[in-house]
């Protein structure tokens, strides 16, 4: 019997939506004023240079993703590119967990949003949210990303809402910088600094793209594009925002509200931030389906490679999807969301992502040493990785000894 395969549907629309849905998530609609906090009036600075230290990283995984189009990209890379399978297993499980425990602190997020428009018992609502969506990444494949782009389509408009409301704010921008400090100045610079460490946690996502590589269209020219397309739209978005958040109204207010964004729509319209709380809703949502769907692909990956038990690649015959994974991915979801305390392990996962962007950013620095790429993947130059890798080392780092200190 012929072994089914994952369908390939996705086409450069699809994953540059899902690319958008799973970096424009709820994070941007409570970090905006903590940046501001930190950077003043030069926040959307923070935001845009943040952009750039992103982008290292996001073009190693674009060469990766073209040289290896597979499900488990991370786990692919780390094992051929450093001749480690083992720490490539270790990697790969690593981002399944990272998926998992994010997904689970959405899940209850978006449990909460829901009790502030109806009463709904927390459990109960984890439980039906965490349900709905396995049924819904169950599926399909295509079936999934419609909707995951249907919702990014609706937290895009939420955040352009927003900034159509608060479009004032760009007239006084002029005004705002005569009386600033220049950036150059050192107090400043280590505010701008700050911000650009907050802010670049806002960009993280784009490396759960290259999960469902063997389920895309011309998957060596689609998926690099898509993830290019998704960080420049996302930088736009960000920067637009930024502004808006940052001239609306006073940074001490702004930069103290856990929901500033529905702060700003209130403020100027007047009116209660209801369209904004339920965009909220939606984008935890859509964060939360990306990443059992991301966690899904990572197993079915791993199995195919016979780095864990084979009984995670098989896929469903009528839905073309791997059930098994899924199940398993959203079952542990679950387990997540009800029965651990997840405020450090949230704080964790960061930290692993950035861990796995530093070792996936030196496997393509020794891979591009030893081994020439296929005649039609992308590639970047070499300059390219070695900059990413010592960007999210100095992340990992960071974020190592604030978690540390939390700890202590």
């Amino acid at each position: 019997m012929q072994k089914v395969q994952l369908r390939r549907t996705l086409s450069l629309p699809m994953m540059t939506l899902y690319g958008v849905g799973t970096t424009v998530g709820a994070g941007i609609y409570v970090l905006v004023g903590k940046v501001a906090g930190a950077a003043g009036l030069f926040a959307p600075v923070s935001f845009v240079l943040a952009a750039l230290l992103a982008t290292f990283s996001a073009l190693s995984f674009a060469e990766l993703s073209s040289r290896f189009p597979r499900s488990a990209g991370e786990a692919i890379y780390v094992s051929e590119g450093l001749g480690a399978r083992r720490l490539g297993t270790i990697v790969g499980l690593l981002v399944v967990l990272s998926g998992i425990v994010s997904s689970a602190t959405i899940s209850i997020g978006a449990a909460g949003y829901l009790n502030t428009l109806v009463a709904v018992p927390t459990t109960a609502a984890i439980v039906a949210i965490i349900f709905l969506l396995a049924a819904i990444a169950i599926w399909g494949i295509r079936e999934a990303v419609t909707v995951a782009a249907l919702l990014t389509l609706l937290e895009v408009a939420g955040l352009l809402l927003v900034v159509w409301v608060g479009r004032d704010a760009f007239v006084s921008v002029p005004a705002a910088f005569s009386v600033q400090p220049p950036i150059f100045d050192l107090a400043v610079l280590v505010g701008v600094a700050s911000g650009v460490i907050l802010a670049f946690f806002a960009f993280i996502g784009f490396e759960d793209m290259v999960n469902v590589a063997e389920e895309v269209r011309d998957v060596r020219r689609t998926m690099p594009r898509a993830i290019i397309l998704t960080l420049v739209i996302t930088t736009l978005i960000y920067l637009v925002v930024s502004i808006v958040a940052t001239f609306s109204l006073p940074l001490a207010q702004i930069s103290a509200s856990e929901a500033p964004l529905a702060l700003i729509y209130t403020s100027v319209t007047g009116k209660p931030p209801l369209p904004i709380s339920l965009i909220g809703l939606v984008a935890v949502v859509n964060g939360a389906l990306i990443q059992i769907i991301m966690g899904s692909r990572v197993l079915y990956g791993l199995a195919q490679q016979e780095q864990i038990s084979s009984v995670f690649g098989s896929v469903n015959r009528h839905t073309r999807t791997p059930i098994i994974a899924t199940v398993a991915v959203s079952g542990l979801v679950l387990f997540f969301a009800l029965a651990m305390p997840l405020e450090n392990l949230a704080r964790l996962t960061s930290l692993v992502v950035l861990f796995v962007f530093a070792i996936v950013n030196l496997a393509l620095l020794v891979l591009k040493t030893r081994r020439p790429a296929p005649a039609d993947a992308v590639t970047v130059p070499l300059w390219v990785p070695a900059v990413g890798f010592v960007v999210s080392a100095f992340f990992v780092l960071f974020q190592s000894a604030e978690f540390a200190l939390r700890l202590i």
